[in-house]
């Protein structure tokens, strides 16, 4: 579950970053440059979607710039700006939780490395 709410989350942050600076409450008329904000996510998202461990470690570090970002926006811009703000924030909050808790469960369920003691021992004459 934790796998597919990050790969939602993630969706949800390109196709909010997209609408937002092209359609819903562009810096400049007609769309901005902030949209290539959006490229970034895309990096991660296929290694989310092959389950790979090292893509949800950096991602969780990744997305505190968008995070950021939209407290920045959230504060500073008028609406409907500050409210897409505060999706953005949200969507933040929720693909770390999911980053976070996908690599605890996938730790957890790893199996326990051999203690050292056991292995030295059984190498002992």
């Amino acid at each position: 579950m934790t796998r597919w709410l990050a790969v939602a989350s993630v969706g949800g942050l390109i196709v909010l970053g997209l609408a937002w600076e092209m359609w819903l409450a562009p810096i400049r008329p007609g769309g901005s440059l902030l949209a290539l904000k959006v490229l970034p996510l895309f990096l991660p998202l296929a290694g989310l979607l092959k389950n790979r461990m090292y893509t949800y470690r950096w991602m969780s570090l990744l997305v505190w710039l968008y995070f950021t970002e939209g407290v920045v926006r959230a504060w500073s811009d008028r609406p409907p700006g500050n409210y897409l703000a505060m999706v953005e924030i949200v969507l933040c909050l929720v693909l770390f939780a999911a980053c976070a808790l996908h690599v605890r469960v996938r730790l957890k369920k790893a199996a326990p490395p051999a203690p050292l003691a056991a292995a030295a021992g059984a190498d002992a004459p």
